[in-house]
This record gives structure tokens, sequence and C-alpha cells, in this order.
């Protein structure tokens, strides 16, 4: 049975056009379940909700901000009667300079929604003023002015991301391309070059998890080469794409109908993944779709 993970509660609010859009994608990518533009009254009632469901919604984003209007008022109340009540939660305020939100806000050609029908910096100003009190109650504070997409990324994995990066998801994936490559496929390994079952007779209806099959393939220095720099690649690489925040990776193996070479390789990086202590699942996506008569199922 596995440990039910605290609650927690972020609540994003800050300047309009500082990247709160984007931050709250970042997150939904990380597990949390987002709410936009929530009136801060409701705050209380909804997390006392989430944290008791049957299901236990383990991690959520409420965004609050100005859009609000006239409900906003009562954000730095609601916020001061958590903190009496010992109700926790963390406060992420987005900022930007001035000259950043201007320029992002030229670009979408949109209004200001503090300034709808006046100049953006009169909105800006405005806001800021409005959001002093809520931003000197932050628990953290980014400012994207001089952020890429990538290195915002960083900052909240880095901020809220589980512990144990390894929490990404790994999908392998075994496939023929004469039915068709994979579109979600993040790495494509083709494997046309080992040798080939298929043309010997005992084993064209057998797949590559049968032990037959697959210590045909296993014996050819060729491939055992190449498991060896499998091996080292997958090594180099999965750390890499937890460091830069990846929820999920594809690896898909095909050869040409999808049931010997690409079967056997697939199980392979499975297992290798499994010895290094990832979690992952593995799909043989065409298998079926071939005259198999004899086939071991794994559990996957």
């Amino acid at each position: 049975m596995e440990k039910e993970e605290a609650f927690r509660l972020l609540i994003v609010t800050g300047m309009s056009g500082s990247g709160k859009t984007q931050a709250c994608r970042h997150l939904e990518d990380l597990g949390y379940f987002c709410v936009d533009n929530l009136p801060p009254v409701f705050i209380p009632k909804f997390a006392e909700l989430c944290s008791h469901s049957a299901g236990h919604v383990g991690k959520v984003v409420l965004v609050v901000d100005t859009r609000s209007r006239e409900f906003f008022d009562t954000f730095v109340h609601v916020l001061e009667d958590m903190d009496r009540d010992d109700q926790e939660y963390e406060l992420l305020f987005m900022d930007a300079s001035d000259a950043a939100i201007i320029r992002r806000y030229k670009e979408t050609r949109r209004r200001h929604p503090m300034a709808p029908s006046s100049r953006i910096t009169e909105g800006i100003t405005k806001e800021r003023e409005r959001l002093a009190s809520v931003r000197a109650k932050a628990t953290y504070i980014i400012d994207t002015s001089e952020l890429k997409k990538n290195e915002l990324k960083e900052k909240i994995v880095r901020l809220f991301g589980n512990s144990d990066g390894e929490k990404m998801g790994i999908n392998v994936l075994s496939f023929g391309f004469k039915f068709g490559m994979p579109l979600d496929a993040d790495m494509v390994l083709d494997v046309r070059f080992l040798p080939n079952p298929f043309y010997i007779e005992s084993m064209r209806h057998k797949s590559g998890v049968v032990p037959e099959v697959a210590e045909y393939i296993e014996q050819w220095p060729v491939t055992q080469e190449f498991e060896a720099k499998l091996d080292a690649m997958i090594d180099f690489l999965i750390p890499q794409y937890i460091k830069e925040g990846k929820s999920q990776l594809v690896i898909a193996v095909g050869c040409t109908g999808g049931m010997h070479r690409s079967v056997y390789i697939a199980k392979h990086i499975f297992d290798f993944l499994g010895t290094r202590g990832y979690q992952a699942t593995l799909e043989h996506r065409d298998l079926m779709k071939n005259d198999v008569r004899e086939h071991v199922r794994e559990e996957c």
C-alpha cells in the first residue's frame, strides 16, 4: 500500500504578465491540481474539501490575482485568518519589471486588467500598489524579467517538484515501422539492423519475449555491443531528463513488424531501468497485429 502524501496548498499570485499561467502549467506537470482565478474568500473551504476528499487531492494550486476585482480586497484578510488558524499554505508571488510586462502586453496586444481603457503603465502602477501587502507575505518570489521558459521551469521544479525526481514517468514501447511510428515518442530506436528471427522458420511466429527468440537475438556480437552502448546512454540520459524536469519520457523501439527485435530490446530496456531503480511501463503496441502463435505474456 502506497503511503499517502501530505496535503500541500500553494497559492499563486502576482503581477499580470509575470508568467503565472506558464508557472501553473509546469506545476500541473508536477501533479498539482490547479484552479485559476478563485475568489480569495473561498480558499480556506476549498482547501479543506481537497484535503479531506475521498481520493485525497494531495497537491493543490490556487491562482488568485486582481482579475477577481472587488473580491481581491479580502485576500490579505483571508491569509491572515489562515495564519491565525494554523492552516498551512505556501504563497508564490510572480513578478517582473515594468519594462518586461509592457513588452509582453505589446506582443500579445492584450489589455491590462487594471487599465482596460488607459495606458499599460497606469495599470502596472495600480496593480503594484494593490499587491504590495500580498507580496510582503510571499513564501517565494520569482522574478521572470530575464528568465527564459526553460529557466522558469527549472525554478518551479526545484521549488515544488518531488525530492525523488525518479517519479518521472517512463514508458517503453515496441512497435513495427510498417504500422507507423508512435506520435508521442520522445526517443525512437531503430533496431532493424539486428539479426532477424523472422527468417528462422521455427521462430517466425514466436515473439521476442519467448526465450528461444531472445537467446537467438542476444547471441550475436552486434546485439551485445549495442546493448552495452544502449545501457550507457540510458544511464546518462535519464538523470539529465529528471534534472530538466521532464514529467514523462516515451522510449519507442521499432523493427519491421514489431514482433521480434523491437520486443526483445524494449524488454531489455525495461529490465535495465528496473535494475537502476526507475519505475517504468512496458507496452508491445503491434505485437498481436502479427501472426503470433506462441507468446509469453508479460506483467508490465
